[in-house]
């Protein structure tokens, strides 16, 4: 082979290389090789989303659902969808699992146990109920009677369940590792915990006027707060060796709603989660040329021999 046609062939290789790096496309990294696991694997509702509802769609593309962002949330996906109905093993979760940036995550519902274990100090389910009431603006209520017996009626009366089901919209990760998950909920969320308490007073006809009326007002606060009261739903996640749980008490809105209840997936809540910077890994085109760089040049070295 002559200098120049040597030179021809190493420049189209290199060429060729080039050209397919600069068709790869630039985007954040996002969750891939996804897979629905954990000890209910199959309790889980598909949403998609049109642009203005989202709806359940069983055969929707979990990869399209969880292409959104921060400004544009798309459809989710729904763990352990099952929660608020007559049955529901509470002892069991749903898991979303797969890899971003080059490690392995998995985000799950929750079980009783997880309001129940040890968490800074207390348990987890108290922790966040008094996180819940101080960013909302209750935070007077926080070791009072009337906080206490709140608590209780909502620990009671379905307020974890309705707070253990997320709905993951998005699992981004930035150039600096952070990882950010969109959990799509309500934008004002007052009635998932004024629930407890239409509950509570359902099953306690005979309870003394004055705790019916102080509840009653503090149904009243709830529902007429001067913001929306704002509380995401809960994930626990395991990312680098590190497993935690995940909620925010701070929503914008989505431009989206739950097309069957009006209301639902209106806010777009977003947790962030730290951890180290994606693992490089080369893109398909740089790929191509080394390989067909180290081809080239085991080729004029055999010639060589030859």
């Amino acid at each position: 082979m002559n200098n120049r046609l040597r030179t021809i062939t190493l420049t189209s290789v290199l060429a060729i290389g080039c050209s397919t790096i600069g068709l790869a496309p630039a985007h954040a990294n996002s969750i891939q090789n996804t897979s629905i696991g954990g000890t209910a694997p199959t309790d889980y509702l598909l949403y998609d989303a049109n642009g203005t509802n989202t709806f359940v769609n069983p055969n929707a593309s979990l990869s399209s659902i969880l292409s959104g962002n921060k400004n544009s949330p798309t459809g989710n996906i729904e763990l352990a969808a099952s929660s608020e109905k007559a049955g529901f093993d509470f002892s069991k979760s749903t898991t979303l699992n797969g890899t971003i940036g080059g490690r392995s995550i998995s985000i799950s519902s929750l079980t009783q146990s997880d309001w129940t274990a040890a968490y800074q100090g207390t348990t987890f389910g108290r922790y966040w109920f008094n996180q819940a009431l101080t960013s909302n603006g209750f935070g007077s209520l926080v070791n009072t009677q009337m906080g206490n017996n709140f608590f209780n009626i909502f620990a009671g009366n379905g307020g974890f369940q309705r707070f253990s089901d997320p709905n993951i919209s998005y699992v981004n990760q930035n150039a600096a590792g952070t990882i950010s998950v969109g959990l799509a909920g309500h934008y004002n969320a007052s009635s998932l915990f004024t629930q407890s308490i239409d509950q509570y007073l359902a099953k306690t006809p005979a309870l003394p006027n004055s705790q019916r009326l102080a509840l009653l007002n503090l149904k009243t606060q709830l529902s007429n707060s001067s913001k929306p009261i704002q509380a995401s739903e809960i994930v626990k996640y395991t990312y680098n060796g590190v497993t935690n749980y995940g909620f925010s008490f701070t929503a914008t809105q989505s431009g989206l709603v739950e097309k069957s209840d009006g209301i639902s997936h209106s806010g777009n809540y977003e947790i962030s989660i730290d951890g180290p910077p994606p693992v490089k890994v080369p893109e398909p085109g740089l790929a191509l040329s080394l390989a067909g760089l180290s081809g080239w040049a085991v080729l004029q070295r055999r010639r060589k021999v030859v």
